[in-house]
Formats: C-alpha cells, sequence, structure tokens
C-alpha cells in the first residue's frame, strides 16, 4: 500500500503510478463523465464514480487478485480501512469473473481518511474497504485506476 496526494508526488513513487496520475491530472474534470474510461485497454484503465459513503459496519472488505487499484478522491472526504493482513476466505469470491472478493471485514482493520487529491494504492490481495464514511455519510466523486499486475 503507498498513500500520497496527486498535488506532491514523491521521487520514489514507481514510474508506472506516477505516469498513471499524471494521467488522471490531465485527463479527469469535473466534467469527465461517471464510468468507465480505457487508457490501454484492459491492461490501464480507470472508473470515474460518485458514490454515497457509508458507515464502517455496512462496508464490506474487498481485495483483487490482477489488478493493482488506485484510488484518488477528486472531490469530498472518504474513509478507507486496509488490513497488513492477508485475506481470508471470502464471502463472495469473483475473482475469476471480475477481479474481485468480498469479506465482511480485513483483520486488524486500520482506518485513514482522504481528502480531494489524496490516493491510495492497493497491490493485489491488499484487502481494502473503501466509502466508509468520515463524519456522515456523504458524496465522494473518485477515480479508481486499475494496472494489471498478472
Amino acid at each position: 500500500m503507498i498513500i500520497g496526494n496527486i498535488h506532491a508526488l514523491q521521487d520514489w513513487l514507481p514510474e508506472q503510478l506516477r505516469q498513471a496520475i499524471e494521467h488522471v491530472k490531465q485527463h479527469v474534470t469535473p466534467e469527465t463523465p461517471v464510468g468507465k474510461h480505457d487508457i490501454d485497454g484492459n491492461r490501464l484503465f480507470m472508473l470515474v464514480s460518485e458514490d454515497s459513503t457509508q458507515p464502517i459496519e455496512e462496508r464490506p472488505a474487498e481485495f483483487h487478485q490482477r489488478y493493482l487499484d488506485i484510488q484518488i478522491v477528486m472531490r469530498g472526504v472518504e474513509g478507507m480501512t486496509f488490513s497488513c493482513l492477508p485475506a481470508g476466505t471470502p464471502e463472495k469470491d469473483w475473482l475469476a469473473d471480475k477481479d474481485i472478493a468480498f469479506l465482511p471485514a480485513g483483520e486488524q482493520e486500520k482506518t485513514l481518511v482522504l481528502n480531494e487529491g489524496d490516493f491510495v494504492v492497493f497491490y493485489p490481495g491488499e484487502v481494502h474497504k473503501p466509502l466508509c464514511a468520515v463524519d456522515k455519510p456523504a458524496t465522494v466523486r473518485k477515480v479508481v485506476v486499475k494496472m494489471l499486475m498478472a
């Protein structure tokens, strides 16, 4: 997992991640429609969304097997939990078809708060729980860049 802000990218950030974030900075505006936007076919694409956060206990944890996630908050505030421990047995396993599996929660979850411009990178297998409300449910506009790793 890596965290940062798109307006202050660090020199040590891997070049592929830096390029994907720069693409978002250059091509995503408040007018960019919600939905999937190809960057390099199924190897690299982004999902623009506007969703409502929910109380943390209502959000399922998830992980992916083939794709890395770069989750970037464009507007609003989002809580995000993560676990440093391996994923357990999923309740819903859609890894083969949709590259996502759901768990009720990660082990020893930790929570961070993402503000506008903040990003977090989750590698395949890293458990995370997006769209958690910080104070109360609110709308968040975000971009999730999906990068094929396997």
